[in-house]
């Protein structure tokens, strides 16, 4: 039994659904990528059919990420209509938005957004906070220089509506007096909140609040132990369970050689999309000196750029992409539980690099019918009641 299953269960009543930490979720993650050959309209409408079967298919959650501006990174800028729409034909799987960028929003309006969108899918929506892409900024008429003070004041603002029935709040960027939200989340009602990046104070800041983390995708562990200690940390100081969510872009055959040969383009695509802008608009990007001074200096540094170039072999052999037969990647998350304390979901990737939507379908469908099944067996069951 892993530690993972070891562990007190832990329900969280979040709407509709008990969301148990002992128990291993399973969802998948998109990016939303749209690559030349492939209309919008297209990426839109395959992305919901894969909504539809990942919900046939016992998945917990779905999640798109919230992006502006540039395409083969993402074109998402609306998450409450694609689940909209999506939720007319899938109705057992959670929606959830990773993650809604705050310095693009007033957190009054988005927390009004949220509570309503939660009551049309009856419980099932969840989200998470972020300050975004450093090539936003200056898309969107906001000064990188002010996303970091935007996004705490944001984030203040946007839990005190949520969670409080009147609030009010004297900052820089808003001026609240007395204010509310309609409708309100019911008394009982506590979302699953998630938090992502690189910076030591998030990572204190998810623990000190008992929210989830996530890893993001193309990063091994070694790279973020230290913040995830951090977090570890901070929620046993707290009293509050980790609940760290993995992402990894993942392709599935029978035969290794088949899902590497299929997963090729794709994988490069991933790599290439998560570096497009970088890549593709260089001088559309703020000054270098601007990025390191507004905490953005990851964007400066090269590392995506090169990360982009990584041979695939490579690729595959420093677990970046899990590629290969269903047990291949069991042994490959089964290796990320040995050394992640508190790892509560793996999230697939099944999508990116404007892969044919037959590839990402295959993929769901034997993850679901092989990877899946090996962990939940794995799971505690309730003991059965003694008989008198």
């Amino acid at each position: 039994m892993t530690h993972v299953a070891e562990r007190e269960i832990k329900d969280l009543q979040t709407g509709g659904f008990h969301f148990e930490r002992n128990v291993m979720q399973f969802s998948i993650y998109s990016e939303l990528q749209s690559w030349p050959g492939k209309s919008q309209k297209q990426a839109y409408d395959e992305a919901l059919e894969q909504v539809v079967n990942a919900d046939r298919l016992g998945y917990d959650a779905y999640a798109i990420i919230e992006h502006f501006f540039f395409p083969k990174f993402g074109v998402s800028p609306n998450p409450f209509a694609f689940f909209a729409k999506a939720s007319e034909r899938a109705r057992k799987i959670r929606f959830r938005t990773l993650v809604h960028v705050l310095p693009y929003h007033n957190p009054t309006i988005l927390a009004s957004q949220i509570a309503a969108f939660d009551l049309l899918v009856d419980g099932r929506y969840e989200f998470g906070v972020g300050r975004g892409h450093a090539w936003i900024a200056d898309k969107a008429g906001v000064p990188v220089e002010e996303t970091r003070g935007r996004y705490d004041e944001s984030l203040r603002i946007l839990l005190d509506a949520l969670e409080q029935e009147r609030f009010s709040h004297d900052g820089t960027y808003y001026k609240v007096l007395d204010s509310h939200i309609l409708p309100r989340p019911s008394g009982d009602r506590k979302f699953r909140i998630f938090l992502g990046g690189t910076s030591d104070s998030t990572y204190e800041l998810a623990g000190e609040r008992g929210y989830a983390m996530v890893v993001p995708p193309l990063l091994p562990y070694e790279a973020l132990r230290s913040q995830l200690d951090i977090y570890r940390d901070s929620c046993a100081r707290h009293g509050n369970e980790p609940d760290i969510v993995w992402i990894h872009a993942v392709y599935i055959d029978e035969d290794r050689e088949t899902a590497k040969r299929e997963a090729e383009q794709m994988m490069r695509g991933f790599l290439k999309g998560n570096a497009s802008v970088l890549l593709d608009h260089p001088d559309e990007l703020a000054p270098k000196e601007r990025l390191e001074a507004s905490g953005y200096g990851f964007y400066a540094s090269g590392i995506m750029e090169q990360l982009s170039d990584m041979p695939y072999d490579e690729m595959i052999d420093k677990d970046v992409v899990w590629v290969g037969t269903p047990q291949d990647v069991i042994e490959r998350i089964e290796a990320v539980q040995e050394v992640c304390a508190g790892l509560t979901e793996v999230a697939i990737t099944v999508n990116p690099g404007g892969v044919e939507h037959w590839k990402s379908i295959k993929a769901q469908e034997l993850f679901a019918a092989h990877v899946i099944p090996h962990f939940r067996a794995m799971q505690p069951r309730e003991a059965e009641p003694a008989l008198v």
